[in-house]
């Protein structure tokens, strides 16, 4: 399709929608073309569409069209029909009212498009720097993060349903390419008894040996169809088809074959002998879902992270309805900023430093960013500052020392280290006697002994160390690293400090609502690219719900503080 551009919103058009949308409430398609005019222009989607060719849609209208999809939460049937028949859209897009619109395959073609040319944040980079530009979003001040589960759009599997599958989904795929070699290569008639249905429409056996005989069964198939096509006499081309590719992979982390003189013999790997979780394919149709674990519960598929500004608001001003007016000095809403999508496997704490590039990408970095303690480590808090100049507002895990946990005796703060000196004091004034740089568990360390003649008269031994020969041993990160954990650690016990961090729960709202509007928990596509392309669209989309909501003074998450305040204020009058 061809870029064309995006034409003014034509005399009837504008005429007949604003006199139906007087009647109710404004559509939001209507608001962002009046607040935001040619948001998405054609010219920065040349890349991916060509300057010749036949004349298609612009690229620019089929991005709003799919944002105001996903804030609908819209199949692409759906959204191609509110196009024909919405007024709202028609003016949103600048058509006539007799335009018939586009065929559903479009919005599809427009994705691959996307995706193919690595552009799947472009709507948001763009949605952003015009708000920007409108000052109602900015580096500095502060933003929270955090992330949550997104379903594949596969069925879960378990490992006898993967195997019959990923056989079944490679025998259909040779059938479509090559019908007449698969009929030579294979026992077609007894395979298609055996892999014509899909697994999930029949019952396993219950016996357990049954199915470890099926689950073998499967294996030697597998590898017999794998021998076929790697024959020479086999077309080179089949090898090639992703549905082979998938099917060797599959059978190399599930399953080992030795020849010998009296022939192959096939066993299925133990549970200890799988592939960690990150090379392990979780399905033969989604090659980029993983198995996931997050406080206790499985899943398949992936992980977004979501980070938002988060500014404080003045009660007292806001209740004067002063921050409901556009372009009054108060906060604007808070608005998504970033969105990161990873497979499941990924921690928070490996998205820490992304997100943080991401950000500084956009020119949106923040002077705070509130975080929950999964994304958060003392080297990571020294390395955000230096590296970002921002400061991570997180709590840190506790000391795990014996003394700690049983809140008895001397733990690491009873011990005065001076760095200079290379030296450590204990609570009773003695020094140390050996200090020596370690690696412990793959991190550099500083480990601190005491002598153990000097420990073992000591009278209060047994409240120091459950060494009975010893002295008494420490074991201190980095000084730079050290210093910040034991500030964040002394930090989290203050009242003042467990307040501000309240702020980062905020966040749980915004994934609610992201689950709530856009169907985000469920992934639409398959693929890593196209399902984090999935959630920019909706991440755009709930921003322009919020920005709509502050344009017509009742900003989401403000609407109860504002109203208890105004009940405030009568009051007091």
């Amino acid at each position: 399709m061809r870029p064309m551009p995006w034409p003014k919103v034509p005399e009837l058009t504008a005429q007949v929608a604003r006199a139906v949308a007087a009647r109710g409430p404004y559509p939001l398609a209507m608001r962002v073309r009046d607040e935001l005019g040619e948001l998405f222009a054609d010219a920065e989607f040349a890349e991916a569409f060509a300057a010749r060719g036949r004349p298609g849609w612009s690229p620019g209208q089929l991005a709003l069209v799919t944002v105001l999809q996903f804030a609908e939460n819209l199949t692409d049937r759906a959204a191609a029909h509110r196009v024909r028949y919405g007024m709202d859209l028609k003016y949103a897009l600048g058509l006539e009212l007799d335009d018939p619109g586009f065929d559903a395959s479009v919005l599809s073609e427009f994705r691959t498009r996307l995706v193919e040319h690595g552009m799947e944040e472009k709507v948001l980079d763009l949605l952003l720097t015009a708000l920007k530009d409108r000052g109602l979003v900015k580096a500095g001040g502060r933003q929270r993060t955090d992330s949550t589960r997104v379903l594949a759009a596969v069925r879960d599997l378990n490992r006898l349903e993967l195997a019959g599958e990923t056989l079944r989904a490679t025998l259909e795929a040779l059938a479509c390419a090559a019908p007449d070699w698969l009929a030579g290569a294979v026992p077609v008639r007894e395979w298609a008894d055996r892999y014509g249905p899909r697994t999930h429409s029949w019952h396993p056996p219950a016996s357990t040996s049954k199915r470890e005989e099926m689950a073998l069964v499967y294996g030697r198939d597998g590898f017999a169809l794998l021998e076929a096509v790697h024959a020479p006499d086999a077309p080179a081309w089949l090898r090639e088809l992703p549905a082979v590719q998938v099917l060797r992979t599959m059978w190399v982390q599930n399953y080992h074959r030795t020849v010998s003189e009296a022939g192959a013999e096939v066993k299925r790997r133990e549970s200890k002998d799988l592939p960690p979780g990150r090379l392990r394919l979780a399905s033969p149709y989604d090659t980029d879902a993983r198995y996931g674990l997050k406080q206790g519960s499985w899943w398949t598929g992936y992980k977004i992270h979501i980070s938002e500004s988060c500014d404080e608001t003045d009660v007292q001003e806001a209740a004067t309805g002063q921050a409901m007016i556009p372009g009054a000095d108060e906060p604007p809403p808070r608005l998504i900023t970033s969105i990161a999508t990873t497979d499941a496997t990924v921690t928070d704490a490996e998205m820490t430093e992304p997100v943080h590039h991401m950000l500084a990408a956009r020119d949106l970095l923040p002077a705070e960013h509130f975080l929950d303690s999964g994304y958060a480590s003392a080297e990571l808090i020294v390395g955000m500052k230096k590296n970002f100049g921002v400061t991570l507002v997180t709590p840190v895990l506790m000391n795990s020392s014996p003394q700690a946990r049983a809140g008895a005796g001397f733990d690491r703060t009873a011990f005065t280290v001076d760095w200079d000196k290379r030296q450590a004091t204990c609570p009773r004034g003695d020094t140390s006697t050996w200090w020596s740089p370690a690696t412990l568990r793959g991190t550099k360390a500083i480990v601190i002994k005491f002598d153990k003649e000097t420990c073992r008269p000591c009278p209060v031994r047994d409240q120091c160390t459950r060494s009975k020969t010893g002295g008494r041993t420490l074991s201190l990160q980095p000084r730079e690293v050290q210093e910040v954990l034991d500030h964040a650690r002394l930090q989290q016990g203050d009242e003042q400090w467990r307040a501000k961090y309240g702020t980062r729960a905020g966040i749980e709202g915004t994934i609610h609502q992201a689950v709530a509007i856009t169907g985000m928990r469920r992934a639409r596509y398959l693929g890593l690219q196209k399902t984090h392309l999935e959630h920019v669209f909706s991440a755009v989309a709930l921003n322009l719900i919020r920005l709509d909501a502050w344009w017509n003074g009742h900003p989401l998450d403000r609407t109860r503080v504002s109203h208890l305040a105004r009940l405030g204020l009568s009051l007091a009058a």
